[in-house]
């Protein structure tokens, strides 16, 4: 089986900076902490809203994702001024302070975090359909879905 790569001028990127055109695109996945797995599950319907709030103050984009039972898994486009682990360390951090407010916690997480330490992450390339794919056929094994 041939495979053709299709030539890609600067035209067809959409996002750019005042001196770069980019597309740089990131299959992101993290976990709750183990103690706080039951608290995710009652409140993962929220954090669709809040995980795009975030990452638009860091001019970053979700272009797909969802909560499932015990963990998130996003497609997320990230401008190349951030670093991958800036961005995502701002918004696991933020969303943890408002799990924290949701649950009426009027202090963060204090001593303990909300969120396991870590995510995975991998650059989408030209193969986002695959991803996009993939994220909506994990949420079809999932009982209980939720796609921000």
């Amino acid at each position: 089986m041939t495979h053709t790569l299709k030539k890609y001028t600067m035209s067809d990127f959409k996002q750019s900076l005042s001196h770069s055109k980019y597309d740089c695109k990131y299959h992101i996945v993290f976990i709750p902490k183990r103690r706080k797995k039951v608290l995710f599950i009652a409140r993962r319907d929220e954090l669709g809203k809040i995980f795009r709030e975030l990452a638009q103050q860091k001019d970053s984009e979700i272009l797909t994702g969802s909560t499932l039972s015990d963990h998130v898994h996003m497609c997320i486009m990230i401008p190349p001024k951030y670093a991958v682990s800036n961005v995502i360390g701002f918004m696991k951090g933020k969303s943890a302070i408002a799990m924290a407010r949701m649950n009426g916690k009027e202090r963060n997480f204090t001593g303990e975090n909300f969120w396991a330490r870590g995510y995975w992450v991998s650059i989408v390339g030209y193969e986002l359909e695959k991803i996009k794919k993939y994220i909506e056929e994990q949420e079809e094994d999932d009982a209980k879905r939720d796609r921000f």
